[in-house]
């Protein structure tokens, strides 16, 4: 094993730490006895250079632009794969072996997609025009009343059902938010659908399980719609230790229901420096307006002394162009090319701001390609999907990241409640 030695130029004393080796990328310094051995400990504001766990869930090298999950590449999980396959890899360490399992694991979050009917009293509560996530994480930490037995968990079967139920039970709750939010009727499940096409049927159906009559006849949701939703669930399933992924571990640390550490995580990604960022790309592609006022607005993004920043391009890990950004624009031309339209003044927008961006220096040098938000915004509305919902959805396809994550802290024996220091520096 490797070693790095650390001197106090103060004192000259000199303190050796273990290397930990990484199946992939760089290796660790193993400080977790720096204040105890050296009598000083680290200043990293925002972590950017420190591990806080051990991990096989996901991966990201933002140097070469690749993501994997359990050592797939994300884009051949997003060819070849549905969402709930993914779930399954991430929450039980396999993909489904045939097609078969694959439809017994999407049949059985079907049936666990209902709600208790206690929770109909806390939709009640929220005035009208609450935002989805606001009553989406209140709503996932009444679960922890609910299904208390989670607390103290003993056993994979017992870990399995707690995962697989909030899995199921999100997109209902996601539509049951928005759907209160402007006041429509509740949509109950049809196990008859698949859990994709569930989570479109109840955002879209009216009373008594009816789509939209038109005078060419039902508004049915179509393969290409239910394709294009399991995609952006699939590339938002994991992220490495992002925001609302560490505060899902940090909180867990306590011992604390999985739920009310999830229902933090929730909270966590609403922020618009973190999941909330495709809502803002849709509203910052509205403002610009129109294709001859790009070159003005990515002239106020290069200016120090202008606060607009670019929404949609840069990234904290990425230094090449977010592997999830390709699979999407990709998936945008070609939907485009197969009827589902996307909203052609935004798109002719969004296209513009890429061919400057990317053809500018101040964004080359600084690595500053799209990414994730960028398209999956434009998509999302083409779906139909409304702009408060993007934050919520993108909280359905991290649930299964989530749940892996919290099961592998919850195992993990060696685990401690989270407790950083801090640099003092007031009187």
């Amino acid at each position: 094993m490797g070693t790095v030695t650390l001197t106090n130029n103060e004192t000259n004393e000199k303190f050796d730490f273990n290397l930990i080796d990484c199946t992939r990328g760089p290796k660790a310094v193993d400080f977790s006895k720096l204040f105890e051995t050296a009598g000083i400990f680290s200043y990293d504001p925002g972590y950017g250079s420190t591990a806080g766990c051990e991990s096989t869930i996901s991966y990201i090298d933002g140097k070469k632009g690749e993501l994997l999950y359990k050592g797939h590449r994300v884009e051949d999980l997003v060819a070849k794969y549905k969402f709930t396959d993914v779930c399954k890899l991430l929450i039980n360490q396999e993909l489904p072996k045939d097609e078969k399992e694959s439809k017994e694991f999407d049949l059985e979050l079907r049936h666990r997609s209902f709600l208790h009917e206690g929770l109909m009293n806390l939709f009640s509560a929220f005035p009208d025009g609450a935002h989805p996530m606001a009553t989406l994480s209140s709503g996932v930490s009444v679960l922890s009343t609910l299904y208390f037995d989670h607390k103290d968990m003993e056993d994979e079967d017992d870990y399995q059902t707690m995962a697989r139920r909030i899995i199921a039970k999100i997109p209902t709750m996601v539509a049951f938010c928005y759907r209160n939010s402007v006041g429509a009727p509740f949509i109950y499940p049809d196990i008859e659908r698949s859990y994709v096409e569930n989570f479109l049927y109840m955002l879209r159906a009216y009373p008594h399980g009816k789509l939209k009559q038109t005078i060419k006849g039902v508004e049915e949701i179509t393969p290409l719609e239910i394709e294009a939703l399991d995609k952006i669930f699939t590339l938002h399933a994991d992220h490495g230790q992002n925001a609302s992924t560490t505060t899902v571990r940090n909180v867990a640390s306590t011992g604390v229901h999985p739920y009310a550490a999830i229902s933090a995580g929730i909270s966590a990604l609403w922020g618009p420096a973190h999941g909330g960022a495709n809502e803002k790309v849709l509203k910052q592609l509205n403002e610009i307006g129109d294709v001859k006022n790009v070159d003005k607005f990515i002239a106020k993004a290069k200016d120090k002394n202008d606060p607009f920043r670019l929404m949609g391009f840069g990234h904290r890990v990425y230094k090449n162009y977010d592997p999830r950004a390709r699979v999407l624009k990709n998936f945008k031309d070609d939907l485009d090319k197969k009827g589902i339209r996307m909203d052609a003044h935004l798109s002719e927008i969004a296209q513009k701001v890429e061919e400057v961006a990317l053809h500018d220096e101040y964004f080359i040098e600084r690595n500053l390609y799209p990414n994730v938000d960028f398209y999956s915004g434009i998509i999302l509305t083409a779906l139909k999907i409304p702009t408060q919902l993007f934050t919520p959805i993108f909280v359905i396809g991290r649930m299964p990241g989530w749940c892996a994550q919290l099961l592998e802290h919850i195992k993990n024996p060696h685990a401690r409640i989270t407790r950083p220091r801090q640099v003092y520096l007031g009187k």
